[in-house]
C-alpha cells in the first residue's frame, strides 16, 4: 500500500512539473460573454482599466464602460502570450464619457460651444458690450450634455486646449452677429431688402432738390448704362408695370406689410402686374424715360403710401 502511495505521488509530482514548465497560469478575460484574451495579473489589470474611467478630462462629467470585462484563472500553453494592451485599447474603444459643454446662443440657435463656463460668459459680455447700440442681441448660454459617441465633432472642444478654441469660436459668432446686423439694417417693416437694383454712382439724392423738380426728391437716381438690368430689391408681387408720367416707364413692386419699391426711367420692362418676383430677378433694363436727363435708375420705397429714404436700407 505504502508503494502504491509513492507511485502516485510520484505520478502526481511528475503531473505538477510537466505542468509547471509547459503551462501557466493566468486570468482569461471575457466581455460580454466572449473572450478576448489573457491577463497575468488581475489586480494590475483591474487598476489600469479604473485608470481608464477615471481619467481627468476637461469638461467631463464620468466614464462607463457598458461590458465590464469578466475574470477566470485558467492554464495556457506558455506559448500562448498575454495581451493585456490590446484588452485595455478595445476597452477604452468601448468606454463613452460624457461631457457637459456650454453653447453660445444667437436668437436661441448654438453658435458657439465652449468647455470653459468663464470663457462663455465671456463671449457673451464682449459681444452684448459690442453690439448692444447698433442691434436687440437676443444671445445667451445653454448647457450642453454630450457624449463622444454622440456627437465627435462637439466633444472635441472638451478634449482641445482652450487656447485653441476661443479665438476661433468667437470669430464664428461675430460672423454670424455681423449677418444679423446686415439683415436687419435691410429690414422695414419685417421686409428685408437684400438686393440692390443696380450697382452704380448715386447721382441724386432722397430729398434733394433740383432744375428738374420743385419738390424734394422722393428717391435715389443711380447712374447706370442704357439696358444695365435691374433686379427686384426683395420678393414681392408686381403691382404695376407701364408709363407713367415723369416715371417713363417704371415698375411697382408690393412686398408685404406696406412696403412698396418703385424702379423708373426705364427702357425695359420684363414684367407685368400680378407677377411675383423673387429678390434678385431682373425685372426691367436702366433707360432714360419720362422726367430724365440721363440713364439712371430712380429707385422708391414706401411705407404705407409714403416715401422713405432708400439709403436707410440700401445703398448705406
Amino acid at each position: 500500500m505504502i508503494r502504491l502511495i509513492n507511485i502516485v505521488a510520484i505520478a502526481l509530482f511528475i503531473i505538477m512539473m510537466i505542468i509547471f514548465f509547459k503551462f501557466d497560469l493566468v486570468c482569461e478575460v471575457t466581455i460580454a460573454g466572449e473572450s478576448v484574451g489573457y491577463v497575468s495579473n488581475k489586480n494590475e489589470f483591474e487598476a489600469k482599466v479604473s485608470e481608464i474611467l477615471n481619467k481627468e478630462e476637461k469638461a467631463k462629467l464620468f466614464t462607463i464602460i457598458e461590458e465590464m470585462p469578466e475574470y477566470k484563472l485558467k492554464f495556457v500553453n506558455k506559448s500562448e502570450e498575454t495581451n493585456e494592451e490590446a484588452i485595455l485599447a478595445k476597452l477604452e474603444n468601448s468606454s463613452e464619457t460624457t461631457y457637459k459643454l456650454y453653447a453660445v446662443t444667437l436668437n436661441g440657435e448654438e453658435k458657439a460651444v465652449l468647455a470653459d463656463l468663464d470663457e462663455a460668459e465671456k463671449i457673451v459680455d464682449e459681444m452684448t458690450e459690442k453690439y448692444e447700440d447698433d442691434l436687440e442681441l437676443d444671445i445667451g448660454i445653454v448647457d450642453v450634455i454630450t457624449t463622444d459617441k454622440e456627437d465627435e465633432t462637439t466633444v472635441k472642444v472638451a478634449k482641445a486646449s482652450l487656447d485653441d478654441e476661443i479665438e476661433e469660436q468667437i470669430e464664428k459668432l461675430e460672423e454670424e452677429i455681423a449677418e444679423q446686423k446686415e439683415i436687419e439694417s435691410h429690414t422695414v417693416n419685417g421686409v428685408y431688402l437684400e438686393v440692390k437694383p443696380v450697382s452704380g454712382i448715386i447721382t441724386s439724392r432722397f430729398g434733394n432738390r433740383e432744375s428738374i423738380r420743385t419738390y424734394g426728391h422722393t428717391g435715389l437716381d443711380i447712374a447706370a448704362p442704357a439696358g444695365t438690368p435691374i433686379k427686384a430689391a426683395a420678393d414681392g408681387t408686381v403691382t404695376f408695370s407701364g408709363y407713367s408720367g415723369g416715371y417713363g416707364y417704371v415698375i411697382k413692386i408690393s412686398h408685404g406689410n406696406g412696403i412698396e419699391t418703385y424702379y423708373g426711367h426705364c427702357s425695359a420692362l420684363y414684367v407685368s402686374a400680378g407677377e411675383k418676383v423673387e429678390a434678385g430677378d431682373v425685372i426691367a433694363a436702366v433707360g432714360s424715360t419720362g422726367n430724365s436727363t440721363g440713364n439712371h435708375l430712380h429707385f422708391e420705397v414706401r411705407i404705407d403710401g409714403v416715401e422713405v429714404n432708400p439709403q436707410n436700407y440700401l445703398y448705406n
